[in-house]
């Protein structure tokens, strides 16, 4: 058929991978330790027991906690242990640290379970944008994870595409 449209990026041998896919979609909520602080500094340990083993946990449940202390308290390394303890048979991850943290957290445990096979000899494309917000961090543990097999690396899109990584022939 003369005339024909063909979608040369469809035919081509290029894998196209998408960070979205790896995003956890979850709520992503911080714990800041500071509210169980008498006067905001010192962390009374029988309050604090009392607290954690009386409060509804079940408010975090399903959700990606981030737990901090956003002064410049200091709190003794148990506080984070019983939080953890009283918010993991709720929560869908608990860690200790920021948001961008807890974002980079998830992202690597999602890529450390993807099976490299099915990219190896590939001309791998890492899509560059789209709609959740995916952090600098997925991209360079992607392509970290990808070097060893891939036989090359590029990101953006297939019709603008930025070489990242060759191997070697």
């Amino acid at each position: 058929m003369e005339g024909e449209i063909v979608n040369r990026v469809a035919n081509s041998s290029l894998t196209n991978f998408d960070l979205e896919d790896y995003y956890d979609k979850g709520e992503r909520v911080v714990y800041d330790i500071k509210e169980n602080l008498f006067n905001g500094f010192v962390l009374k340990e029988k309050d604090f027991r009392a607290f954690v083993k009386e409060n509804d946990w079940s408010a975090y449940q399903d959700k990606n906690v981030a737990i901090i202390c956003s002064t410049d308290a200091i709190v003794p390394t148990w506080a984070y242990m019983l939080l953890v303890s009283a918010l993991d048979p709720f929560a869908k991850n608990v860690i200790y640290g920021s948001l961008e943290k807890l974002e980079q957290y998830l992202f690597q445990d999602a890529l450390s379970k993807i099976d490299l096979k099915e990219f190896e000899d590939a001309r791998v494309i890492i899509k560059g944008c789209g709609r959740y917000p995916v952090p600098e961090f997925a991209y360079v543990e992607i392509t970290r994870l990808l070097k060893p097999v891939a036989k090359s690396i590029m990101y953006g899109e297939a019709c603008s595409a930025v070489p990242v990584f060759k191997a070697p022939k």
